[in-house]
């Protein structure tokens, strides 16, 4: 989430109540999720797990529950009890849940052409560009960004929130929710078939690109970037922080996991499980997935293992 101008942080530090370490003198451009940050981004984290990989990441500025680790140079630390708690305070203050008091909030900027469906909601400040379709009984929530020429058909949410929680065990309530303040993106030409469900980033952006298609009933998880041209068919589950890179394909039924790369111009056929990342240019099958060539050959070997076993018995 950017936020409307940059803020100093020592401002920061005193709306989430937080000692400062390094450069004081640093202005705060964003919060982002460690997949996704950028130089002049806050992040948080509460597990020493993380502690290092958030440190080293590009972010300029990390909330953080420990003051004795060493900052890096040019970054600062804004040290805190609970960072989950700090994140939320920011959250809250730039981007508060507004209720909606109609179908189309009155702060939606819709283009030129536009057709609007009946029974259609937009949220706040949401922005539609020109000469777009948008179906029956779509949800478009607030302030996601739909390009020129898009087509969404009927029953597609856009922008719900992402299934994304900070977990804790040693408490009663062991999930607590992670606000979304991340937005949708949907390029010009993209279309969704029905019933799909795009999730918006938790704190940075979901992406689809370019001429990107999308069958019916795909789910598309936070944080996720496609590129350009991508085909998308029925049923496929994406998870978050995914990327795919321009003409990449993925068949009916293909199971995604998070935070990978299918490089591109890959095809993944149906009903294939992809665990982690693929290089671009390949034709890929199976849970988990290999090229497609080498699973073919693998249940050839497979269905000849009672004729073989036959030979070798005494």
């Amino acid at each position: 989430m950017r936020f409307p101008s940059p803020v100093s942080l020592t401002w920061m530090a005193g709306l989430i109540n937080a000692e400062l370490i390094g450069n004081s003198s640093g202005m705060a451009t964003g919060i982002n999720e460690i997949h996704r940050v950028e130089e002049g981004d806050l992040v948080f984290v509460d597990h020493p797990k993380y502690y290092e990989k958030c440190l080293s990441s590009a972010a300029s500025f990390i909330i953080i529950n420990n003051r004795d680790v060493i900052v890096p140079e040019g970054k600062a630390l804004l040290v805190v009890d609970n960072p989950f708690e700090a994140y939320t305070t920011i959250v809250d203050h730039f981007r508060p849940f507004t209720p909606a008091t109609q179908s189309i909030s009155n702060t939606a900027e819709i283009g030129e052409g536009t057709y609007i469906a009946p029974n259609v909601f937009i949220g706040h400040h949401v922005v539609i560009g020109s000469n777009c379709r948008i179906h029956a009984n779509v949800t478009i929530l607030d302030h996601c960004i739909i390009g020129n020429n898009v087509i969404i058909q009927s029953g597609t949410v856009i922008g719900s929130d992402a299934f994304y929680y900070n977990t804790k065990k040693d408490r009663s309530i062991w999930y607590k929710k992670m606000q979304s303040c991340g937005r949708v993106i949907l390029e010009d030409y993209v279309e969704t078939g029905a019933g799909c469900t795009i999730d918006r980033g938790v704190s940075s952006d979901t992406i689809i690109g370019a001429g990107t298609k999308l069958d019916n009933q795909v789910h598309v998880g936070h944080d996720t970037v496609t590129g350009k041209n991508c085909l998308i068919a029925a049923q496929v589950g994406i998870a978050g922080a995914v990327t795919l890179e321009d003409g990449v394909v993925l068949w009916g039924q293909v199971g995604v996991n998070k935070t990978l790369t299918i490089g591109k111009n890959a095809v993944v056929l149906a009903q294939a499980g992809v665990p982690g990342d693929l290089e671009g240019g390949k034709i890929y099958w199976g849970s988990p997935t290999d090229e497609a060539s080498v699973k073919k050959r693998e249940l050839i070997w497979i269905k000849r293992i009672p004729e073989i076993w036959a030979k070798l018995k005494p």
